[in-house]
């Protein structure tokens, strides 16, 4: 397993394992699959509802808990100061823990515009030794760049829908700039179009890999931090097997070029989901 440092000096798992998805009485089994393949990151969400699950497998399994990554996210309809402080506490329980890793905003929803008053409820818990650090998903720069002027601790992440044909990379570079990490979610393109293109495939078939094996190494060699899903055992330990070939340059390059500026969500300004 490679490894990146968070600003904050904590280190976090370069590859991990997402349970967007995945239904809760699966995900029990789903996490003690990864677990057991050697993911030690395990990323859910309050909306995901599978929070119980994947804390029935961290509970089942004999991984310690001081090896384990474990993130979960702040759902839009409970943003706010005060909600944020009870929707972290009821994660904890469904979760069965003490404390998780790291503590994500899932969507800045600007047009109820509370993104800053949740991310200082977050800053509370961190600053209390609650949670280990704090982040963002889905924040455009316009967003980042206000947490920056209004806020004190600086997000240590941000969670990005990110693929070969939404190579992000504007985004990146400001987050580059300011020491925040890029995570992928739908790495794999959802299992799309990405993994059936020519040059991905020619790639794949020059290290004798699979696509969706190619893709995760381009993310990793960018340094950007990955979470595929899959409920499907083969698939759980083919997406780990991805630290043993590297990319050319110019494979890298081909890769990238692929960008198309392809959403398979929301784009951040417009989504305002609040249930």
């Amino acid at each position: 397993m490679h490894f990146v440092t968070l600003n904050n000096g904590l280190k976090m798992p370069q590859l991990g394992f997402g349970v967007w998805q995945v239904p809760d009485d699966e995900a029990a089994s789903a996490v003690g699959k990864a677990l057991e393949t050697g993911y030690r990151s395990i990323d859910t969400a309050m909306i995901y509802k599978n929070e119980r699950g994947v804390g029935q497998a961290l509970k089942n399994s004999s991984v310690p808990r001081e090896e384990l990554f474990i993130t979960t996210k702040v759902w839009n309809g409970d943003q706010g100061y005060e909600s944020t402080l009870h929707a972290y506490d009821e994660s904890l329980e469904r979760l069965g823990l003490e404390y998780v890793d790291l503590y994500l905003i899932h969507w800045p929803t600007p047009k109820f515009d509370q993104y800053v008053e949740t991310y200082k409820a977050m800053e509370k818990l961190y600053k209390d030794g609650r949670v280990k650090s704090i982040g963002v998903c889905n924040f455009e720069i316009e967003h980042l760049e206000r947490l920056l002027t209004e806020c004190e601790v600086k997000p240590v992440l941000n969670q990005v829908e990110c693929h070969p044909y939404l190579v992000q990379q504007d985004l990146k570079d400001f987050c580059a700039k300011h020491d925040i990490l890029i995570e992928a979610w739908s790495p794999l393109d959802q299992g799309g179009e990405v993994l059936k293109d020519n040059v991905v495939q020619k790639i794949a078939d020059a290290h004798g890999k699979t696509p969706a094996q190619v893709v995760l190494r381009w993310h990793l060699q960018n340094g950007t931090v990955v979470i595929p899903k899959s409920v499907t055992p083969s698939r759980i330990e083919e997406n780990f097997h991805v630290f043993n070939f590297e990319l050319t340059a110019e494979e890298m390059s081909e890769i990238t070029q692929l960008n198309r500026d392809r959403r398979n969500g929301s784009h951040p300004n417009e989504m305002n989901k609040r249930d």
